[in-house]
């Protein structure tokens, strides 16, 4: 198995998320290996004899994606035995071109305390958590998203992603058993309708999920999980609220479905 490493001065969130994607393409397994704050010489000094080990037990160079914005230190990481990726140095020159500037590169840029982005994913991650599965339902007004379906269907890990990634306020309400016989949206989520996201998932999945939580119970069944995921998608339909179906979706992959389909602006950076 060959190994990759991402390695950066400041989070290595960067060298992970392009090496990851890239190594994603081809179909093999690899030893993942990620290194942030390499910052000083000794420590680079460090990383180098690991990436060789690696070399010298793998047979193979390993991948070594990095940001380093410090010369000194990428000297050092360039000159192990490994195939090397810069992603800085692989992008900066055309865009110094294009914009006619020079780039002026400083460790912890990406990922560092940015006031505004920083203050308004705490607030997101705090009201997330004050207004998770409808336990308070009077500060919809402040929500920028409010997400709704039957229990076990991703609500809540999306509410906590939208708000620690993205500064999105996003309330989560539960539809459950008791709601079923005349499932309607109640008098607080009606008057926010306009910030009503759906989840779906298929009745096998659900079923599986609940069982491992809760086996041998009703809610748990597979007829009960068959009934709510009718019901739910009815009431979305009859209220032309958007909704996906989260069954083969990461939590990444469904923030950012939802993201794409109601527009709602982003705080990261």
């Amino acid at each position: 198995m060959r190994t990759a490493f991402y390695i950066s001065d400041g989070t290595a969130i960067t060298s992970e998320v392009f090496g990851h994607a890239l190594l994603s393409l081809f179909p093999m397994e690899f030893e993942h290996v990620t290194i942030p704050f390499v910052e000083t010489v000794d420590k680079a000094e460090q990383v180098k004899e690991q990436i060789n080990r690696a070399y010298d037990r793998d047979g193979e160079k390993p991948f070594v994606f990095h940001t380093f914005v410090n010369p000194e230190i990428k000297d050092i990481i360039d000159s192990s035995q490994a195939d090397i990726h810069n992603f800085l140095e692989q992008f900066v020159n055309p865009i110094e071109n294009s914009l006619g500037i020079k780039a002026k590169p400083r460790a912890h840029r990406t990922h560092s305390m940015h006031e505004n982005s920083y203050d308004f994913r705490i607030d997101a991650v705090n009201f997330a958590l004050a207004n998770d599965d409808g336990s308070k339902v009077t500060n919809y007004e402040h929500a920028d998203v409010i997400l709704v379906g039957v229990s076990r269907s991703g609500k809540t890990p999306t509410s906590l992603y939208l708000a620690l990634q993205y500064g999105i306020k996003a309330a989560n309400y539960p539809f459950t058993e008791d709601d079923m016989d005349d499932l309607k949206l109640p008098h607080f989520l009606a008057k926010h309708k306009k910030k009503i996201f759906g989840l779906t998932i298929d009745p096998a999945r659900l079923h599986e999920i609940r069982d491992g939580r809760m086996a041998n119970s009703k809610y748990s069944s597979a007829r009960q999980c068959r009934l709510e995921i009718r019901e739910v998608e009815k009431l979305y339909k009859k209220n032309k609220i958007p909704y996906l179906n989260a069954t083969t979706l990461s939590i990444e992959e469904i923030s950012a479905k939802i993201l794409s389909q109601t527009g709602l602006q982003r705080y990261k950076y």
